[in-house]
């Protein structure tokens, strides 16, 4: 199974700082740093140090080369991502707190430049049974949801960040994984406990299988019929930024390659952990035969 991932590309300026800045507040950070970023870009490279055979398909301005060596170092294909001769590649500005926690402002940049005959020229060259991952950072994500399921295509949405065109989309029924968190769960439901949020979700979207991040409580995944649950790891918790990325890659990467649920829960469960540890996104994301080697301790069942 081939798994593309038309996802963001985009440069994050993160800073280090004691709180998070208040509305008419001015603040000095402790220290800034670039990063290569983007949740495509970190769910690709968790993809592809995962050992899953990924294809990264998005747009970069003409200084976002870097951006493309990196998916190419980690392994993933980039012959689909194209370049924005007039828009400045996809940015984020990033504030982390002393607690490891973050807030984050997107500008999409070429991101948002992505068109309906891109995506047409770039699902050619797919078929049925592949797998099309898609985030809410890029344009006309809609339009290649109907496409890629109209080819028999599998389709997976981490929908992040949840907007109301979003939650309220009528693509949302060619979905076949919802990979999601809770806040994502409630704007989409109305619903604010997991299996609630996993039930109703089931209940509008008969054929969608679901994956619900629950931050300290670990994760939940629910078909149906299969329930499945799985903790956190002992770890200290630097920076979550690539966490919620690190899981979806690894949690697809391993059911692609014929994993069981509660394993592949597992596996993506402890690759995040270990993220958090970690300063940056994708940094941060650890490759396959650490996460198999690691012996963290899960403290949440």
């Amino acid at each position: 199974m081939k798994i593309l991932n038309i996802g963001s590309l985009n440069i994050d300026h993160v800073y280090s700082v004691e709180n998070f800045v208040r509305p008419g507040e001015t603040i000095s950070s402790k220290s800034m740093k670039d990063f290569n970023g983007g949740k495509g870009l970190n769910q690709s490279i968790a993809l592809a140090r995962a050992g899953a055979e990924v294809y990264h398909a998005g747009k970069v301005g003409n200084d976002g080369n870097a951006l493309v060596e990196c998916l190419k170092e980690n392994g993933a294909n980039t012959e689909y991502i194209l370049v924005a001769e007039n828009l400045p590649t996809g940015h984020a500005i990033i504030q982390v707190d002393t607690k490891g926690q973050n807030c984050i402002i997107i500008n999409a940049g070429a991101n948002g430049d992505i068109t309906k005959d891109d995506i047409d020229t770039i699902l050619s060259n797919f078929e049925k049974g592949d797998l099309l991952l898609l985030q809410n950072e890029t344009s006309n994500m809609e339009y290649a949801i109907e496409k890629a399921h109209s080819l028999g295509m599998q389709v997976a949405l981490n929908p992040s960040p949840i907007t109301e065109q979003l939650a309220t989309s009528y693509a949302l029924k060619y979905i076949d994984w919802f990979i999601l968190n809770e806040i994502e769960g409630y704007e989409i439901t109305g619903k604010k406990e997991g299996k609630d949020i996993c039930n109703a979700l089931r209940d509008t979207f008969p054929n969608c299988k679901v994956v619900l991040t629950l931050g300290k409580y670990g994760c939940i995944y629910y078909d149906g019929k299969e329930y499945f649950s799985h903790g956190i790891y002992d770890v200290p918790v630097v920076d979550t930024t690539a966490a919620g990325d690190t899981f979806t890659g690894y949690f697809l990467a391993c059911v692609s390659e014929g994993l069981s649920i509660d394993k592949a829960l597992e596996i993506a469960s402890k690759a995040a952990s270990i993220s958090v540890s970690r300063a940056g996104a994708s940094p941060s994301i650890p490759n396959r035969k650490e996460v198999e080697s690691s012996d963290i301790k899960q403290i949440v069942k």
